[in-house]
């Protein structure tokens, strides 16, 4: 499996996730608030190569591969997500910019769970704010997941992504991950572009 065979098997476990996570969101009634960007501005999210390989070969057929690795190469520590846009001074409103491209770990919080390790019960995989401002929603959703509704397990998730490539589905801070995709993007197009050249 080439690296462009291996963004399309991520696309298709992201449209998978989607379909799964669209039908919890109908049944659970919950979602993130609109407009919050409490997570994306956590330098620390992890993410993998892998998962951010359709975003790096987007950002290539745009153009902006090149300009999105230099600003990331150029950074001493890692910071916020590049494709968030923030809309607050203190970074927790904003929005993503590449929605459509987002990484499994954005597509999973909120509408996934886990096994809690000591009681095995689901835990819904969302952040403190909907927690505290959604209450309510939210231990009823807890409730409900551990008896009658379906929802995304995100283990899985991540192991189907292991199981595309081992290594490319190690884990990361998010800036690492996202100049680590585009590298192998620019690496993998130029390698293309310099055997198409050869036949010609």
């Amino acid at each position: 499996m080439n690296l462009f065979q291996k963004s399309q098997a991520v696309q298709e476990v992201f449209r998978e996730l989607e379909e799964e996570a669209k039908v919890f969101h109908e049944e659970g009634g919950m979602r993130c608030i609109s407009g919050c960007g409490f997570c994306c501005a956590n330098p620390k999210v992890p993410a993998s190569p892998l998962e951010f390989l359709p975003l790096a070969f987007d950002l290539y057929e745009k153009g902006l591969a090149d300009e999105f690795a230099n600003k990331l190469a150029m950074q001493d520590a890692p910071g916020i997500c590049i494709v968030y846009k923030s809309q607050s001074e203190d970074q927790s409103k904003g929005f993503c910019g590449s929605y459509v491209n987002r990484g499994l770990i954005c597509r999973l919080f909120g509408a996934s769970a886990r096994r809690n390790s000591k009681t095995g019960k689901k835990e819904l995989i969302t952040c403190k704010i909907l927690k505290a401002e959604k209450q309510e929603p939210y231990q009823t959703l807890m409730n409900r997941i551990n008896q009658d509704m379906e929802i995304p397990m995100a283990p899985s998730f991540y192991t189907r992504l292991n199981d595309i490539d081992e290594y490319l589905s190690n884990l990361y801070p998010i800036n690492q991950a996202i100049l680590m995709a585009l590298e192998l993007v620019l690496r993998y197009k130029f390698y293309q572009e310099s055997d198409s050249s050869v036949d010609l």
